[in-house]
């Protein structure tokens, strides 16, 4: 049986790979093993970043809601349950991007929550 080398694919396919390991600090850019460890190394973590980034993006959003909240006097819990209550049903990234772009709407929804505090 002869050997066989494999020929172009070999080649498209160790192309492929190092293409992917552009940008990479020495030989982990120019030879081949190295190319292939650095890049499923780095994929994996691109892999969990973008699940984390979710997390990331909401936690800044909590933050951002917690702040404006804060300034009418109420808190982040308190205010969250209150619209819950009040069948305000806005996520967290539309309430952050109001309490930045609109505060006067963002004060609002605050004195909304506050009347579902009250006690009746």
């Amino acid at each position: 049986m002869p050997r066989v080398k494999g020929g172009p694919k070999t080649r498209q396919r160790r192309r492929k790979r190092l293409k992917l390991a552009k940008g990479q600090y020495g030989a982990k850019s120019r030879l081949f093993r190295s190319a292939t460890e650095s890049v499923d190394k780095g994929q994996t973590y691109a892999y969990a970043e973008r699940r984390k980034r979710k997390r990331h993006f909401r936690s800044l959003w909590v933050a951002r809601i917690s702040a404006a909240v804060r300034q009418q006097g109420l808190t982040y819990s308190r205010f969250i349950n209150a619209l819950k209550k009040a069948n305000i049903l806005l996520d967290r990234k539309v309430l952050s991007d109001m309490a930045i772009q609109d505060p006067a709407g963002f004060g609002k929804l605050t004195e909304i929550a506050k009347q579902q505090l009250a006690p009746a």
